[in-house]
């Protein structure tokens, strides 16, 4: 069965929105999902933007014999179907590759290339404004060039390894799957910067974690019941610090990421109603934040190997 499209509230996929219908591409492209929806002809397996289009999409289309037009993302593809050969054509230059599980695809921001692809493809795709890998550079305080390196088929299986999760961990639930995009699409630019632009670049280690005040506040907004926006940059900004140094700092603070925290608390107060209250496992999912009783059901599973109810009935 095809899972549902994920994506945050305010948005909408390209093939049933009119803010982001296809039109011809302006001066400095379309962007990359409304492209991606036009030269593949269908629509995403998952997909999840923010408001300024950067995201993640999981796509599997049929052979490919088209041009890409200009966009206005930097478009990073992990590779995971069968093994074939491909050619990839940038005015006079042409890159014939393989491709793999373990490789990377890189289409800069305002390139333009005519892909052949012969046979069906499964890839999941990262959408990035030049403006992140900037943002990203300055955060860790280093001098890297931002332009990133046109790949075609080039083994990376970090890169492809990371971006790779994205297509199985998003779980129906709004604060959780935001706060993990964000936290990916961050990991993901630091690893471009190192591996993908004309120099390589060395990221210093952390040194020391959050001071115990601002652990402090991060983790009571983690925790709170209310709508307190939970997302990196608001947990960020409580710190004083940027994205990039507060993902870093947390972690070497508590050992878990800002997502993998936040999900052992989601998962203990489900434990703790699932045995203390009657409350319905439809109404446990509601109240913590999950779009449906199913996605529940699933993230819990994978996290306890049972069901809730199964996890319920052994525990009272």
């Amino acid at each position: 069965m095809t899972k549902p499209n994920l994506r945050e509230p305010s948005e909408d996929l390209p093939a049933a929105s009119e803010a982001r219908r296809i039109d011809l591409p302006s001066a400095d492209g379309r962007p990359a999902d409304v492209e991606m929806a036009r030269v593949l002809g269908t629509t995403p397996f998952h997909m999840a933007l923010d408001s300024s289009g950067a995201g993640i999409a999981h796509w599997k289309h049929e052979p490919l014999h088209d041009v890409v037009e200009p966009m206005t993302h930097h478009v990073i593809m992990a590779y995971n179907g069968m093994t074939q050969r491909m050619e990839r054509r940038t005015g006079k230059s042409v890159a014939i590759g393989t491709f793999r599980p373990g490789v990377v695809i890189i289409i800069p921001e305002g390139s333009s290339s005519r892909w052949d692809i012969p046979k069906p493809v499964d890839v999941v795709q990262l959408y990035l404004p030049h403006t992140m890998l900037e943002r990203v550079a300055r955060e860790a305080d280093t001098a890297a060039p931002t332009d990133l390196l046109e790949r075609t088929a080039h083994p990376d299986p970090i890169t492809s390894r990371l971006l790779l999760t994205a297509a199985d961990a998003m779980e129906g639930n709004g604060a959780l799957d935001t706060l993990f995009r964000h936290q990916l699409t961050d990991l993901l630019t630091t690893r471009l910067l190192a591996a993908h632009t004309g120099s390589p670049t060395t990221f210093q280690p952390t040194l020391g974690g959050l001071p115990p005040s601002a652990l402090r506040r991060a983790i009571e907004r983690l925790r709170s019941d209310s709508d307190a926006d939970v997302s990196l940059a608001a947990l960020a900004s409580d710190a004083g610090l940027s994205r990039f140094h507060f993902c870093r700092s947390f972690k070497e603070s508590t050992g878990l990421s800002p997502h993998a925290w936040l999900r052992q608390h989601r998962l203990e107060q489900a434990m703790n109603m699932l045995r203390d209250t009657d409350d319905s496992v439809v109404s446990i999912a509601a109240a913590l934040g999950y779009s449906s009783q199913t996605a529940f059901a699933a993230a819990f599973r994978k996290l306890t190997n049972e069901t809730p109810g199964e996890w319920r009935r052994r525990t009272r």
